[in-house]
């Protein structure tokens, strides 16, 4: 690991900034208050000030200036009525109850919205019993509102001063998890590779990046400036976000049969040298984002050019020596690897140009696309959505009373003497972090709240213990407190290390001397809270992960179908637009990340729930290559060649018929015959006697030294092809065969709940 780049990366994303600017909308009052003695009379001003910034989630400007409104607006009218009915007890569990289910509720509308509900529950916890607000309710109201109120206003002052910084930031983001993906890849080259391993981190990766690209793709379409203004700065955004796509599809065109190509070249030292240079494109990836993630611009760490030129170098070499009719095939699919390699060489050159020559090239965009067609829709705030999902059906619903219950509960033990809990707020905020729409995220959520809760305890005591001097534990409150917002979403076992450690802190600055008490509520508060939120999501209206797997099984092979029918549309010169095969494309990748996920969360679930796990996750495996084995295959459609040797009705016929098996079985519909038929077609192609008299021609002549990296053959071409389509129809039937197993229990997934 190059530590030097992690650093990079991390001081220049998007996450530092954000926990930047909190973290200084929060401390620079602080001082302010504590200069003139205000700060524990004052204290809910910063406290505010930090929860409307955690509802700051990316995105575009509008969306989060609205939401923000919403959370100052929301924030002050739970401070309001909690702090009137903490004076009547008898109204405190109805006010739980409705303020749970309505604020849980909400989070219908997206997860921006959802944000706010959980911070809002978060406000009622603070100002339930009045531990932190003293008696005067409209004095601290307001304090809590001039809080909230001061981070929106630091929020439009950066936005105006910033208005590319996040959506730069989140680009460079994106190249870097393409370099992950990258990285990745290369291994397969690379001596004993564990296939199935690196397929599922490779699965996992295309998670992220699903859900990265759809937050980027809100965030640079739907912001004005980005996308109408004429600026350089943002052509050139859109440019690299494009390019960023693009790039993608090419590094899932460079799926090959890995296991195939090892045993033919395994033993060479070829394939290492291969897996190098991925590594380092890898490497070059991430200087590109490091450079769009701090508004730099990116030079070249190495020499592409002389490094891929050594690449073919040794690949001339390779085939010079070990060149035969019989190895002919091996190595034209290793040529048309080189192929690949080289595209996506191109592809960050060409990036890398955009930097050096940004004004000429971004004035030159145009994407000549619909660009509405491919954000997400937002759910717009309608009532009746609301009120349709107050049914047990509703997951959200169903997640709403997993939450009201737990508080209740909560609220109950921590009102209860004889443990003589100090800080009993902190049992309500925990069990609202901790609990989860999913079961197993909760469970992976709680170990992870325990494990930084504890870690982060142990070194804040020794810190108080040990460190005297008030000015290194400033610092270190500071630090502490811009890591944790740094880490709330990448790492939350990190997150809640240095939370754990920056409350301690907050509290030794306003009440030094009460270590202890400190310590012991808060391990017993998330002790506590931990066991309930698992016994709430264990044994209240649980959703387990296999209820799931028919609904996104169905929609993977529905997107699956109708991408492949779109990418063979090109070759069977049928009228269809570049818009709806890319919408097809985003369609079938979005539907596949989302199976993905689900099947990972099931891992984590009871074992008694793994419904199918084995099966499950083959169809998961064989999703995966349909689709990467579909943008292999549309890569052609690019050259604008024609290639009639191949029979594309026949082999459109063919794998159809395989793909629509696997839907009529998970809808439960009969089979027609003719599909049977279509699915046994022999395609009447001309590859195999042109490669037979290519082989007879290696035989009879003499072999010449060709060194030309430029040109494949058309016969290489062809051959690749073909064996494209026969691999789309392999996994296709495979995956058939996997359905075909399910299908005795496939309405047994769906549980009736």
């Amino acid at each position: 690991m190059n530590y030097a780049t992690e650093l990079k990366k991390f001081a220049t994303s998007q996450a530092i900034s954000s926990a930047v600017r909190i973290s200084l909308a929060i401390v620079l009052p602080s001082v302010i208050l504590a200069h003139f003695g205000l700060l524990k009379e004052f204290f809910l001003f910063p406290l505010a000030t930090s929860f409307v910034g955690l509802t700051d989630q990316p995105g575009p400007f509008i969306r989060r200036r609205n939401a923000l409104i919403l959370a100052i607006a929301s924030f002050f009218l739970v401070s309001i009525v909690a702090s009137v009915i903490k004076n009547f007890p008898i109204l405190i569990y109805p006010e739980i109850i409705i303020f749970s289910i309505f604020f849980t509720m909400i989070g219908v509308f997206g997860q921006r919205l959802a944000a706010v509900g959980s911070l809002s529950l978060v406000v009622l916890a603070i100002f339930i019993d009045g531990h932190l607000t003293g008696g005067h309710i409209i004095k601290s109201s307001l304090i809590f509102l001039a809080g909230s109120i001061c981070y929106f206003i630091i929020f439009l002052i950066v936005s105006k001063m910033q208005p590319y910084k996040l959506a730069g930031q989140m680009i460079g983001e994106n190249y870097l998890e393409l370099a992950k993906y990258l990285s990745l890849k290369s291994k397969f080259y690379l001596k004993d590779p564990n296939f199935d391993s690196l397929y599922s981190q490779i699965i996992t990766k295309q998670i992220s990046i699903k859900n990265l690209q759809e937050e980027t793709r809100e965030t640079v379409f739907k912001t004005r400036k980005i996308v109408n203004e004429s600026t350089t700065t943002s052509r050139l955004l859109m440019l690299m976000f494009l390019n960023s796509i693009d790039l993608h599809e090419k590094l899932m065109t460079s799926e090959s049969d890995y296991r195939k190509v090892q045993e033919n070249f395994g033993a060479t030292e070829f394939l290492n040298a291969l897996g190098n240079y991925l590594q380092m494109l890898s490497e070059e990836m991430s200087n590109i984002g490091i450079a769009l993630q701090s508004g730099s611009k990116a030079k070249p760490i190495r020499n592409i050019d002389e490094s891929l030129e050594n690449i073919y170098n040794d690949y001339f070499d390779l085939r010079n020596s070990k060149l035969t009719p019989e190895t002919l095939e091996d190595f034209m699919t290793l040529r048309l690897i080189l192929n690949r390699i080289t595209v996506i060489s191109d592809e960050i050159k060409t990036i890398y140009k955009v930097f050096s020559q940004n004004l000429k090239m971004a004035k030159s965009l145009s994407t000549g696309l619909d660009v509405e067609k491919f954000v997400t829709a937002e759910e717009k705030l309608n009532s009746k959505i609301f009120l349709a999902n107050f049914s047990l059906q509703s997951t959200h619903f169903r997640h709403a009373i997993r939450i009201t219950v737990a508080l209740v509960v909560g609220y109950f033990i921590s009102q209860l003497k004889f443990l003589g809990i100090g800080h009993s707020y902190w049992i309500f905020i925990t069990i609202v972090a901790i609990l989860k729409p999913a079961y197993a995220t909760t469970k992976h959520r709680n170990l992870l709240r325990l494990y930084g809760t504890v870690a982060g305890a142990l070194v804040a005591y020794a810190i108080l213990y040990f460190i005297p001097f008030q000015n290194v534990l400033f610092v270190l409150f500071i630090s502490a407190m811009v890591l944790c917002f740094a880490f709330l979403k990448t790492n939350y076992s990190v997150a809640v290390f240095f939370m754990t450690i920056y409350i301690f802190l907050a509290f030794n600055i306003l009440n030094p001397g009460n270590l202890n008490t400190i310590f012991k509520d808060r391990i017993l508060d998330t002790v506590i809270a931990g066991a309930v939120a698992f016994v709430v999501s264990y044994f209240v209206l649980p959703v387990w992960e296999h209820t799931q797997n028919l609904d996104l099984m169905k929609k993977s092979a529905e997107s699956n179908f109708k991408y492949f029918s779109a990418a063979m549309a090109f070759f069977k010169d049928e009228n269809i637009g570049i818009e709806d095969y890319k919408l097809k494309r985003k369609a079938a990748i979005i539907d596949l990340a989302n199976l993905s996920d689900n099947f990972q969360r099931m891992i984590s679930d009871p074992k008694n729930q793994q419904k199918k796990l084995e099966h499950l996750h083959q169809f998961v495996i064989t999703s995966h290559l349909i689709t990467a084995y579909i943008a292999s295959f549309s890569q052609y459609s690019e050259t604008n060649k024609h290639y009639p040797e191949i029979d594309f009705n026949g082999w459109d016929l063919k794998i159809s018929a395989e793909l629509v098996r696997t839907k009529l079985i998970l809808y439960q519909k009969n089979l027609h015959q003719n599909i049977l038929q279509e699915s046994k077609l022999e395609p009447e192609d001309s590859v195999e006697t042109l490669l037979e008299k290519r082989k007879k021609e290696l035989q009879e002549n003499e072999f010449f030294d060709r060194r030309d990296p430029g040109r494949i053959t058309h016969l290489t071409e062809l051959k690749n092809l073909k064996e494209i389509l026969e691999l789309i129809y392999d996994v296709a039937r495979e995956q058939r065969k996997v359905v075909e197993n399910l299908e005795p229990e496939l309405q047994s997934t769906i549980v009736k709940q």
